[in-house]
């Protein structure tokens, strides 16, 4: 098959590589119809993520048809169409019985094109298949449901939930891109009474207004004080921070109100300053984490119902051998105004192996 392999900072190719097997009873075998391109996939290729060995065949999000179970799985079957999920659960350990799928320590968690090949291929080999694949509903398009893999659950679970949104609130969301496009739209549901966006981006803080946003502020002119101005001065309920740099995490820390919250949600590879001299007093709390995914059966339910907006945030589709270029698009979003990319590829068949 062919798949697209990291070979080190800065090189990576679409070439051949052998077919994924089953390598154990709970592992199932997938034909890829869809996939997308993550922010944390530009890391890696930087060579941020210093745990991805050359050689790994990258991404974690993808929809497509399983082909091959091995014989302790009993939730899918060939044949059925799911979406890939891109956090991995053995199910057994201590975090997985508590739901926190992201910190397994039975050799789940992000593994998928991190600790193992991943979905960036024509077959992708899924580990702890019957807990990290999801039947898709007929009504769900592939491009929709490849969006429910990461960065929805992802927006809702560590954004949205761990900043307890509730009716009511002001919520601010500093970065407009995916990941904060996604918060904007899954803290909706939960009726806030406004919701500002903030990023360095007209065409993106455009999408946001889309989105649902009712206020837009451009991050270079104090965005903190028009949080102030529309609360009175106390700052917003929740600060969802969504971009990953120290500078927009420390602007969060000023525009939360005393007894707010601030939700990092940002994959951050640089220190930032904890200002616990202006915070300590007032009683501001900050979450931080890796998404654990136990939303997407609800997400799921709800794109299948039409009350997610998941095909507003795709502006660029490719066959997925075009992957060189649409990885160059996607880094290049501030030219191409790319958001979300999806690629789908020819079918490639494979001897179903024998369970």
């Amino acid at each position: 098959m062919k798949a697209f392999v990291f070979h080190g900072p800065g090189q990576s190719a679409w070439e051949e590589v052998p077919d994924p097997a089953i390598k154990e009873p709970t592992d199932a075998v997938v034909r890829v119809d869809a996939v997308t391109i993550c922010g944390t996939d530009l890391h890696i290729l930087k060579g941020d993520v210093p745990e991805v060995q050359p050689g790994t065949i990258l991404g974690h999000e993808a929809v497509g048809e399983i082909v091959e179970i091995g014989s302790d799985v009993r939730t899918v079957r060939p044949g059925d169409r799911v979406l890939v999920s891109c956090i991995s659960s053995c199910g057994r350990c201590s975090y997985c019985r508590e739901g926190m799928y992201g910190q397994c320590r039975g050799g789940g968690g992000w593994i998928l094109g991190h600790l193992v090949d991943g979905t960036q291929a024509e077959y992708v080999r899924v580990p702890f298949a019957d807990l990290s694949v999801h039947a898709l509903p007929s009504t769900v398009d592939s491009r929709d449901a490849v969006l429910l893999a990461d960065i929805f659950p992802t927006s809702y679970e560590v954004g949205v939930l761990n900043g307890r949104v509730r009716p009511g609130d002001t919520v601010a969301v500093v970065g407009a891109g995916p990941i904060g496009l996604a918060a904007i739209t899954t803290a909706r549901l939960f009726a806030p009474e406004r919701i500002v966006a903030v990023d360095l981006d007209p065409a993106r803080l455009e999408a946001a207004k889309r989105l649902g946003a009712d206020a837009v502020a451009d991050a270079r002119e104090a965005p903190e004080q028009l949080i102030a101005d529309l609360t009175d001065g106390l700052g917003a309920d929740v600060v969802m921070e969504a971009v990953g740099v120290p500078e927009t995490f420390e602007l969060c820390t000023r525009m939360v109100r005393p007894g707010g919250r601030v939700a990092n949600i940002g994959v951050h590879g640089k220190p930032a300053t904890l200002h616990l001299e202006e915070l300590w007093i007032k009683n501001v709390t900050i979450t931080t984490g890796l998404v654990d995914t136990h939303s997407t059966p609800t997400l799921l339910r709800m794109a299948a119902a039409g009350r997610l907006p998941t095909a507003q945030l795709v502006t660029h589709t490719f066959p997925l051998d075009h992957m060189a270029e649409a990885y160059d698009v996607f880094a290049r979003a501030a030219d191409t105004g790319a958001l979300k990319i999806v690629l789908g590829g020819e079918q490639h068949e494979v001897a179903v192996r024998g369970t």
